[in-house]
C-alpha cells in the first residue's frame, strides 16, 4: 500500500511546475533567489526547506507523506518521505519564461531527457497486534528516446528490459523494500538494462 504513493508524487510535483515550449535562452534564466518564481498554489518559492518539506534549490523533499501535495495546512504525522531529483526532472530555474521551475528543459517531453527521481519512504504500523517497521526505496527514470514500451515495461532499442512503466514516460529501475512483518528484505527489483542513472543520460 505504501508504494502506491509514488503514483501520486509525480502528480504532486506538477503542482509546482509544468513546463511549456522552450522560449528563452539559458543565459536569461530566472532563479529562485530572485523571489519571482511561484508554486501553483501561490507561494513565492524560496531557497532552503519550506513548511511542506520541499527544498527546490537543492532538488529534494524531506518531510511527511501528508505534505508532499502541499496541503492548505501542513501536518506533522504520518510516515517519512524523502525525494531527490535531477535538473531534468525539475530545475531550480525558469529558463523558458513561464514563471515556473522548468521540467525537461530543451526537450519536448520527458522522453529522452535523462530525468530521474528517487523516493525513500519509512515508517511503522500495527498489524494483528504487532508493530511492523518498514522502508521502501525506488529509482525512477525517464525512458530513453529510442526505448519502446511492451506489456507494461520499457525496453532499450536492442530489447533489454529497462523496467516497469510508471506515469507513462517513466520506468522503475530499482526497488528495495524491508518490512519486518511481511518478510520482505532488501532488493526486490533491479533493471536488467542498468539500475544506474548514468546509463539513461541523453
Amino acid at each position: 500500500m505504501k508504494k502506491l504513493v509514488i503514483l501520486g508524487i509525480g502528480v504532486a510535483l506538477f503542482l509546482v511546475t509544468v513546463t511549456g515550449p522552450v522560449m528563452a535562452k539559458k543565459d536569461k534564466c530566472t532563479t529562485i533567489q530572485s523571489g519571482e518564481l511561484y508554486a501553483s498554489t501561490g507561494e513565492v518559492l524560496t531557497t532552503g526547506f519550506d513548511e511542506f518539506g520541499y527544498n527546490y534549490q537543492a532538488h529534494q523533499y524531506i518531510g511527511y507523506d501528508g505534505n508532499y501535495q502541499r496541503p492548505p495546512d501542513p501536518v506533522d504525522w504520518g510516515y517519512r518521505l524523502m525525494m531527490k531529483w535531477n535538473d531534468a526532472w525539475m530545475s531550480n530555474k525558469d529558463c523558458d519564461g513561464d514563471g515556473k521551475l522548468d521540467r525537461h528543459y530543451g526537450f519536448d517531453s520527458y522522453i529522452g531527457s535523462g530525468a530521474w527521481l528517487t523516493n525513500h519512504q519509512s515508517g511503522e504500523d500495527t498489524r494483528d497486534g504487532e508493530v511492523c517497521k518498514w522502508n521502501y526505496f525506488v529509482k525512477i527514470v525517464a525512458a530513453p528516446a529510442d526505448a519502446y514500451g511492451y506489456e507494461g515495461n520499457w525496453y532499450t532499442a536492442d530489447g533489454v528490459e529497462i523496467g516497469p512503466v510508471i506515469w507513462g514516460s517513466f520506468a522503475i529501475i530499482q526497488e528495495v523494500e524491508n518490512d519486518s512483518c511481511a518478510g520482505l528484505h532488501g532488493l526486490q527489483y533491479k533493471s536488467p538494462a542498468s539500475p544506474g542513472f548514468g546509463f539513461y543520460k541523453p
